[in-house]
């Protein structure tokens, strides 16, 4: 895609960075600076996404969940939720939830004929409308566990929206057993080596990308979005370093270091 004059948005950003080809030239741009401020911005792009497949494998392979509500998708780049669900559990569920009318639209016509996987239009940091969407409601039995995935979305929200409530509202709703996914970027305080990494990216963000910035939480504060629940093992890490496929072979960057996830069990 090519346009001069669209502004950017958070998900056509995070596609440029992943280089994919549902991107304007104003995202690009924004990939652009912050590539140059991190030149490993792609690589914790990708490193989200490999988190998602891994989540998903033991979420449907081993934990024996078979409904996920996938917050804040992004657009079609690498193998998908829906996908990895399905190859474990042909039975699976999926749910994908998101306000963007691109993701919408391509996640629709991408999915049209298939009748295990779904869109739906709702606020993700408000659960009425989550539980009160028909298409969430005819797809998602909320009496067995479901998995909500929320990785890479809630710190493109401002305190206002109330992410810690929104979890909590539906993890209250949720059966035993249901698991709570969270990819966030974290905010290491004053004193520590990145302590301006995180307003740099924010500042890049606020200048450029239409309705949404970048909120770096203190640890506590991410954590607190998990209050109540059992937190698996490694508890809260770099994404790259939960249950990782290999070693490691390289050192993290800046943003790689500073975006971390959990995975949570509701007793």
């Amino acid at each position: 895609m090519t346009s001069g004059s669209r502004s950017a948005t958070i998900v056509r950003v995070f596609d440029a960075l992943l280089d994919g080809k549902d991107n304007y030239e104003a995202d690009r741009a924004v990939r652009d600076r912050l590539l140059r401020l991190d030149p490993s911005f792609a690589c914790a792009a990708w490193d989200m996404r490999a988190f998602l497949a891994r989540v998903a494998r033991y979420l449907a392979g081993q934990a024996g969940i078979s409904q996920f509500l996938d917050c804040g998708p992004a657009l079609p780049v690498g193998e998908n939720t829906h996908e990895i669900a399905l190859r474990l559990n042909p039975e699976s569920s999926v749910v994908y939830l998101s306000a963007d009318p691109l993701v919408l639209a391509y996640g629709r016509a991408l999915l049209a004929d298939n009748d295990r996987t779904h869109m739906a239009k709702v606020n993700i940091t408000r659960a009425e409308t989550i539980f009160a969407d028909p298409v969430v409601g005819k797809h998602i039995d909320f009496d067995r566990p479901v998995a909500m995935i929320h990785v890479g979305t809630l710190h493109h929200y401002p305190d206002r929206f109330d992410p810690w409530q929104a979890i909590a509202d539906c993890v209250e709703r949720f059966a035993s057993g249901s698991y709570i996914v969270l990819g966030h970027m974290v905010d290491p305080g004053p004193g520590h080596e990145l302590a301006d990494f995180p307003a740099q990216v924010s500042e890049i963000y606020a200048d450029a990308v239409d309705g949404y910035g970048a909120w770096f939480r203190p640890l506590d504060r991410v954590k607190a979005m998990l209050d109540g629940l059992e937190i698996l093992e490694p508890g809260f890490v770099p994404i790259a370093d939960w249950w990782p496929d290999g070693p490691r072979t390289r050192p993290q960057s800046p943003i790689q270091r500073l975006f971390i996830g959990a995975v949570a069990r509701k007793p």
